[in-house]
């Protein structure tokens, strides 16, 4: 006996994955070529254009790790305690002489190490009796130092291409002595949602009529993301008007997005609107929630038709447009790591 499916997106069409379409639309489309140049302040966010190799040392010279003091390794007894005349202090900033042999030197954080000296001791672990510092036995050469280029050589690649830049990366690029960064043009998006049903939020609620929740959610997690958004407010269940306004978008845009219309209801329109102004490249995917959901190009736009459920929105969003804008932006992909959970109801 045939048993009627349950599932509501059950269309017995082949369902392609992921990963299959976005290695798809991946080939057709490439990174916006435009680049900036911006203030390192002004670049969270922003995607690196180009590789930054370090100009100088991190840190740029051998420094003290701790407050203590400077001593030659050479000079420390294997058992028992040592006893070193300190003769001279160095702070941060100041540019420490030569440690002779014999000696510790009183050193800050951040101070150079001294010529000679190459460990340090806490001052907690030390103690002072007079001009002579007490120090105690078993401490590694190096410790509580950090030599010069520890964290990155000159030379070496500090920010690679493709970086979506974070506070912590703006940082690394002010401690190498940048004042500005080449970054990749911000993506424009267009973006509309789709319905005779939808009213916007704050106008009277008609009955029948839901309010949408799909572009205040998109125009969210695309500002997230450093992009420029057009709110194109709610179009009609119209194909004329997708008609009009879908290639109107492309011609400003990098990235036209849709929600709703892209099932296959007699109100849904956005498909046969793509496929008149350009090109459909994917439709079915192996998703849920999100199936049905439109991947194509509008001129040289690329086009994302999202379903109208929030929910399928928020997970084809994270799942599929988020790589595309990577791409996009000249970022690389980073998919979500996937991870098992067990289900709280009986589904075959």
């Amino acid at each position: 006996m045939a048993q009627l499916s349950d599932d509501c997106f059950a269309l017995g069409e082949a369902s392609v994955t992921i990963e299959q379409a976005l290695a798809r639309f991946r080939e057709r489309i490439g990174a916006v070529p435009e680049v900036e140049r911006v203030p390192v302040a002004d670049a969270l966010g922003r995607v690196l254009a180009a590789d930054i190799a370090a100009g100088v040392p991190l840190p740029p010279f051998a420094n003290s790790a701790v407050d203590g003091y400077a001593v030659r390794q050479a000079d420390i007894v294997t058992a028992g305690e040592t006893r070193l005349r300190v003769d001279d202090t160095v702070f941060a900033g100041a540019v420490a002489g030569p440690l002779p042999a014999g000696y510790a030197m009183r050193v800050f954080t951040g101070a150079p190490m001294p010529a000679g000296a190459d460990t340090v001791y806490m001052q907690e672990d030390a103690r002072l009796e007079g001009d002579r510092v007490v120090l105690p036995a078993g401490l590694a050469r190096g410790s509580n130092t950090r030599p010069a280029g520890e964290e990155i050589d000159a030379g070496a690649i500090a920010l690679p291409a493709g970086r979506r830049l974070k506070p912590q990366d703006l940082g690394l690029a002010a401690a190498i002595g940048l004042t500005h960064l080449q970054v990749r043009r911000k993506l424009r998006v267009a973006l509309f949602s789709t319905g005779d049903e939808l009213v916007a939020p704050g106008e009277p609620l008609p009955p029948a009529k839901i309010y949408d929740s799909n572009r205040a959610m998109l125009v969210a997690l695309c500002r997230q993301l450093g992009l420029d958004v057009t709110d194109l407010g709610v179009l009609p269940d119209d194909l004329e008007s997708l008609a009009r306004a879908l290639p109107e978008a492309a011609a400003t845009h990098d990235l036209v997005l849709t929600s709703g219309g892209v099932s296959m209801g007699e109100a849904d329109y956005v498909k046969a609107a793509v496929e008149r102004a350009g090109r459909l490249d994917v439709w079915r995917f192996a998703i849920k929630p999100g199936r049905p959901l439109a991947l194509g190009a509008l001129g040289q736009a690329a086009f994302v038709g999202l379903p109208g459920n929030p929910v399928a929105v928020y997970v084809t969003f994270t799942q599929i447009v988020r790589p595309l804008i990577a791409a996009l932006a000249g970022e690389p992909v980073r998919r979500a790591t996937p991870r098992p959970v067990r289900a709280g109801f009986a589904y075959k």
